[in-house]
Formats: structure tokens, C-alpha cells, sequence
């Protein structure tokens, strides 16, 4: 009987371990395969929630830990992270031999895991390629990532076609689906009463679960934004609010100060959580009238549960959206117009049979089938395709 195969998970926050778990579940009860966790970024800042116990109290056991000892949110820190998290990862992933790395997303975190592991001769596997993020740095990682990748599962049929336009070949190309539609779908509530009480908060209609990071190609005051989200959100005051916790991203600071700030006085009413982690925080999903803010959950799993969103601003733009989604911009007056025709009935109503364009769930079985169909050991040599007629 041959090996198993070795597939290191990276893995660098609250957000990415969520919609990696299950993944990791398939792959850990495959006899064909072995799991290894490399858990880095976010999960080590108590600022954050030390979410790498998450890790553990789920079952997992974390392979390698690469601390970056984030202490300070300017770009220049980034970068210097960055850094040091592709040097610390070169060593982990020169001990523990993998066959193939995979990594999610668009974070610094991954770019410096995939940048380790194509130069140390390991394939990648990139999840959530081909997207588009106008307002955010994570929209050219994404694209550099994918450069650096030897198979791609992309979460929409065009996302699909876009890494192939930028030369992947469209045999190492999978349309599978998104992690967080199968999270959502799969999820085991908490009970109401037992939510509650951890939050500290008894949930009402309506309620509002506001998930806002730093948008990290602004040039102006990221306070501004936050302010207006405050003010607006004030307009609302028989509505219970749930804030999740800021990204480890460039003005991080600004945003976490003054949303922790806007909690401390209103604690009858609204709360702050260094981390949800994915079960309360889908599980407040579930409860919300609408979600609010700027990530990403807002796109793919909220639609799936036909909780209406507000997404503020750009940080999303250029992403395929639900009808459920509604864009607007960064003052308070737009903001709460937004609000106001999220949380109306008739609005939720009209959801009704609305497509999803993240497809409708067991994305980690599938990307699990293709990994053991997959000969790793033939995926380095990548040839450029180029599209029918652009090579004259």
C-alpha cells in the first residue's frame, strides 16, 4: 500500500479556519491522505481572540506555528511580516515534507505560504482565485497567488475563466463552489436562549450583525467611514447590534478603537467580539435582520441564508453578488437608507427563489475528489495557456 499523501493547510485566521475546516475534515478522514496544519497571521494575537485553541477544541492538531507577533498596523509592518512569514514557512515546510500546500484567499498570510512553498518545490492548491476586490491590496495578492498555484478551485464559473485568462491551464481549473455557502447551509445553530447568554445580549428584531475591516487601498481617513456607520446605526435605536472583530490590516487600529469606543457606551443595546468564531457568528447570521459592513460574508454567506446585506463602500466591488445585496456608499445618510430597505419585510420577502452565485454547498467534497485524483508529483512544470487567438 503506497504513503498517504502529505496536503499542509495554511491556515491565518479566525476567517479563512472557518471555511477551511471542513476541507480539512475530508481530507484528514481520507486513508489516502495526511493532514498538516500550519496555523500563522491572526490566529496568536490575543487582540484577536487566540483563535489557533479554536483549532484544537474542534479536534485538530496544529502541525507548525509560524507567531508574527503582529504588533503594529502600518504597511510597512505588513510588509515586514510578510517577510518573515515566508521565511519561517520555508523552514516549517522544509520539516515537515508536504506534498502539496493549500491556501485560501487573498491575505498577505497565504501569499507568503504560496511564495514558500513554489520555492521550496511543494505544489499549491489555491481556493478562491480568479475574484475581483477593487477596494482592497488583497485584489492583486489574490492575483499573485494564483501565479504561484498549481491547481485552482475557483468559488464561481467566472472567477474559473479569469484564472485561465491569466494563463492557468483550464484542466488544473475546478468551478466548485464556495466554502462558506457549504458552512452556512451545514450549520448546527446554537439555541437562541444559549446564544443570547453568551453574547450577553438578548437578540430582537431587528438585530444587526456589523462585520467592517480597514479598506486597504484608501487614500482619505478610514475613521470617516466607521463614524458614519456609528451615526447611522443610531437611527436605529430599538435595533440590537453584534460587532464582530477587525482584520490584522493596514488601519486596523482606527476602525477597532472607535467601534470598541461606540460598544462601551451603548452596552444595553450593542456588543463587540474579538471573535465570534464560525459557529456564534453564523449563528447570529441566522437570527439577524440584516448583516453590515464590508467582508466578504456578507457576499457569499449571507445570500445563502437569505439574510439581506448592506455592503458599504468598495472594499467588495467587482464581486458577483446576490439580489440580497445592497451596495451603498460611505456617509451616514446613505448607509442608513441602506439599512432602512434591508430590514424591511417586503424587501426579504422578495428574496424568495433568488440564485446564488456561490453555488449551493459540498464544495469540500469535491475539491477533496479532485486532490486524490490529482498526481502531485506532475503539477509543477506549469505551461502558460494562452487563450484561443491572444499568441500570434
Amino acid at each position: 500500500m503506497n504513503a498517504p499523501r502529505k496536503i499542509c493547510v495554511v491556515t491565518g485566521s479566525r476567517a479563512d479556519y472557518g471555511l477551511l475546516a471542513p476541507l480539512m475534515r475530508e481530507i484528514g478522514n481520507d486513508e489516502s491522505f495526511r493532514l498538516q496544519i500550519l496555523a500563522t497571521g491572526s490566529h496568536f494575537d490575543p487582540r484577536l481572540g487566540t483563535t489557533a485553541k479554536e483549532i484544537e477544541s474542534d479536534g485538530f492538531s496544529i502541525d507548525a506555528r509560524v507567531d508574527l507577533s503582529l504588533s503594529e498596523d502600518t504597511p510597512r509592518a505588513i510588509a515586514e511580516a510578510t517577510g518573515k512569514a515566508a521565511m519561517e514557512m520555508a523552514r516549517e515546510l522544509d520539516r515537515l515534507k508536504p506534498d502539496l500546500t493549500v491556501v485560501l484567499g487573498d491575505r498577505y498570510e497565504s501569499l507568503a505560504a504560496a511564495q514558500a512553498a513554489f520555492l521550496s518545490g511543494v505544489s499549491v492548491a489555491h481556493i478562491h482565485g480568479g475574484e475581483v476586490t477593487e477596494g482592497a491590496m488583497d485584489d492583486a495578492i489574490r492575483h499573485a497567488i494564483t501565479k504561484l498555484s498549481h491547481l485552482h478551485f475557483a468559488a464561481a464559473e467566472p472567477y474559473a475563466r479569469r484564472i485561465i485568462q491569466m494563463g492557468e491551464s483550464p484542466d488544473r481549473v475546478f468551478s466548485v463552489g464556495a466554502l462558506g455557502v457549504e458552512a452556512a447551509l451545514a450549520l448546527n445553530p446554537i439555541p437562541p436562549g444559549e446564544l443570547d447568554r453568551d453574547l450577553g445580549l438578548a437578540l430582537r428584531n431587528p438585530t444587526l450583525l456589523i462585520t467592517y475591516h480597514p479598506v486597504t487601498l484608501r487614500q482619505d481617513d478610514e475613521g470617516a467611514t466607521v463614524d458614519a456607520l456609528c451615526k447611522a446605526l443610531d437611527l436605529f435605536d430599538r435595533a440590537r447590534i453584534v460587532i464582530t472583530g477587525v482584520n490584522a490590516d493596514p488601519g486596523r487600529e482606527i476602525v477597532a478603537t472607535r467601534l470598541a469606543t461606540y460598544t462601551a457606551s451603548r452596552a444595553d443595546r450593542a456588543t463587540l467580539h474579538a471573535s465570534l468564531g464560525q459557529r456564534r457568528y453564523l449563528s447570529v447570521m441566522r437570527r439577524a435582520t440584516a448583516v453590515i459592513g464590508n467582508s466578504s460574508s456578507g457576499i457569499i454567506e449571507a445570500p445563502a441564508l437569505g439574510i439581506p446585506t448592506v455592503n458599504i463602500g468598495s472594499r467588495q466591488q467587482g464581486r458577483l453578488k446576490a439580489r440580497s445585496v445592497i451596495d451603498c456608499g460611505e456617509n451616514a445618510g446613505d448607509i442608513h437608507a441602506a439599512i432602512a430597505r434591508a430590514i424591511d419585510p417586503a424587501f426579504r420577502i422578495g428574496l424568495a427563489g433568488q440564485s446564488l452565485p456561490y453555488g449551493g454547498g459540498g464544495t469540500a467534497a469535491k475539491i477533496a475528489a479532485v486532490l486524490k485524483g490529482a498526481a502531485f508529483d506532475q503539477l509543477r512544470l506549469k505551461p502558460f495557456y494562452d487563450l484561443p487567438g491572444a499568441a500570434a
